[in-house]
């Protein structure tokens, strides 16, 4: 290995690593608000349906910034995209941060919604662009796990602050906003693994584009990525409340304990299942979300917090090998530069199927009450993701 060779190695090493960190802090930041949530109620003073219409601004905007910028860094390259995106998350959190309205709270998570956009697909391909040579695969891995150990350090972070300081707003969005700035400026210092070519202002029509070589692949596994991610809007929408109203637990680490034990059971499942085929990770992924979300209707009955965590684990280990196996059966599929395109549309079905029925959750609560609309979601995500697995069991194998 000539001097050169070994010097781009290194290089791109430490741009996987950056973008790596990058990925985990960005997730870090979506769930970190969560815990707020309760006290910016009786704080700020307004509704249920309201706190619903915050969380459902970031899923519409996030959507919408796939649909338009979600393969623009196959066009003007990565570290651009990324540098804007973690640019505009810093200011997202800090305007969450000083918000004192509602208006005030609805225009942060707007904007977040647009930077996490831009983000999810240019992270994404930037850490498969970088892979090591010698560790084929592990960006797929990395991809799935990373995510959500980011999502299940926020919350875990948020809430114990919550609980042992008075400063924690300050300390979890200051923190937040500072990294979020460094990495706008440290993702200049990685390679730049997407050249620029034409179709930029024609990538901007808003869309979601399938490489043809994926397409097939992707649709196979659509109903896995629904059932996995309307999981996750299951337990993130519905999970705290759950634990507050339903079990009695007023301390803000219990409650983060839905998103943490959700996040960290799917990330370490999604190691562990590495050297597995994709399609059996699917099929465990399918089988362990139906399994241990009826669990936790069962431990809802019996009203025992136990067995409603202990169920949380299994439907969680359920929640990441989805989205592992998926990522595993098509990243593989398309070439370097449809990446992009490839991540934005493989996001848009996911937050789609996380975003739409939290909203419609959301309303349903109002009308007939957390328990009865825990337990109707709930049913209906155990047998869709039944479904999910059957399918993918005798369908083509891959």
């Amino acid at each position: 290995m000539t001097d050169t060779t070994l010097s781009l190695a290194m290089r791109n090493l430490a741009g996987f690593r950056i973008t790596l960190a990058g990925m985990a802090v960005m997730m870090a930041g979506a769930s970190a608000p969560s815990p707020f949530y309760p006290s910016l109620q009786q704080e700020i003073g307004f509704s249920a349906a309201t706190l619903t219409g915050i969380f459902a601004v970031y899923t519409v905007t996030l959507l919408a910034s796939l649909l338009v910028t979600g393969s623009l860094s196959d066009h003007v390259g990565r570290r651009p995209v990324i540098s804007t995106g973690f640019a505009l998350l810093a200011l997202s959190l800090l305007l969450f941060w000083q918000a004192g309205d509602v208006a005030g709270l609805i225009v942060a998570r707007a904007l977040q919604g647009v930077a996490a956009g831009l983000l999810l697909s240019a992270l994404s391909a930037a850490v498969v662009d970088l892979e090591p040579k010698d560790r084929p695969g592990s960006a797929s891995v990395w991809n799935a796990v990373v995510p959500l150990g980011g999502l299940a350090v926020g919350a875990l972070a948020a809430g114990i602050l919550m609980d042992v300081t008075d400063m924690a707003e300050a300390d979890v969005f200051g923190t937040l906003v500072a990294a979020y700035a460094l990495f706008a400026a440290a993702i200049w210092l990685i390679p730049e693994t997407a050249p620029r070519h034409e179709g930029v202002w024609a990538s901007l029509r808003p869309r979601v584009g399938i490489p043809a070589t994926a397409a097939s692949s992707f649709w196979r596994s659509a109903p896995a990525v629904i059932a996995g991610w309307a999981t996750g809007g299951l337990y993130l929408s519905l999970g705290a409340p759950i634990i507050r109203h339903v079990f009695g637990a007023k301390d803000h680490v219990t409650q983060a304990s839905v998103i943490v034990l959700l996040c960290a059971a799917g990330a370490v499942a999604c190691y562990v299942a590495r050297g597995h085929s994709s399609r059996r990770v699917t099929l465990y992924g399918t089988a362990a979300l139906s399994i241990g979300t009826a669990l936790t209707l069962a431990a809802i009955g019996w009203q025992s917090l136990p067995a409603y965590l202990a169920a949380l684990v299994i439907a969680g280990t359920g929640f990441g090998t989805c989205f592992y196996g998926v990522l595993r059966s098509i990243v593989p599929t398309v070439r370097p530069d449809e990446r992009g395109e490839l991540f934005a549309s493989l996001f848009t079905l996911s937050y789609l199927a996380f975003g739409l029925p939290t909203l419609l959750a959301g309303i349903a609560v109002g009308i007939f009450g957390l328990t009865a609309t825990t337990l109707a979601y709930g049913t209906l995500i155990a047998l869709f993701s039944a479904t999910a697995g059957l399918l993918r069991r005798f369908g083509t194998s891959d």
